[in-house]
């Protein structure tokens, strides 16, 4: 009943980099175009090129992991942080589709959760999102099941039944 398993396991696309890349090029090439008239000027090029290098590895080092039982969140380079949400928690999910990320089959995977130090989590460009909240929905159905856990939400405007009698000044 414990067995925990591991479902998918994915870091976003490099595609949230593409403005940081482009910007660093543009960069390169003009710091080359200076270099040209100028030639201590190449010696610049290395800055563009290690902050573009250093977005990659922050990007390459987000590792979203999605378990039997619960969503894993992994970030840091050199310090690794690693966050947890119980998916019978998970209260809401939506896909976010930006035009930009559909022209390559990514996408956004938005979890709204009860958990009070993560209240939204957004699953940034990831492929096959559909399928991912898929997963995520079978599996926090399942586990509310087995925990015998429901959702329920409080909202209002003092027109509930439950406002009664009750004087808590």
């Amino acid at each position: 009943m414990n067995d925990e398993s591991v479902i998918w396991k994915s870091s976003p696309s490099q595609l949230l980099n593409l403005g940081t890349f482009t910007y660093a090029l543009i960069l390169i090439i003009g710091i080359g175009v200076g270099g040209a008239f100028f030639p201590p000027a190449f010696a610049a090029m290395i800055i563009p090129v290690v902050w573009a290098g250093w977005k990659w590895l922050v990007v390459k080092s987000r590792v979203y992991e999605l378990t039997t039982q619960r969503l894993r969140l992994y970030e840091g380079v050199f310090n690794r942080k690693i966050d947890e949400i119980e998916l019978y928690r998970v209260k809401d999910t939506n896909i976010e589709q930006p035009f930009f990320l559909r022209m390559f089959g990514l996408g956004i995977l938005n979890l709204e959760t009860s958990d009070r130090s993560h209240p939204s989590v957004a699953i940034e460009a990831i492929s096959d999102v559909a399928t991912v909240r898929e997963h995520v929905r079978k599996h926090v159905e399942k586990l509310r099941d087995q925990k015998r856990v429901r959702e329920v939400d409080f909202e209002g405007g003092g027109d509930s039944d439950f406002d009664s009698d009750f004087d808590l000044s």
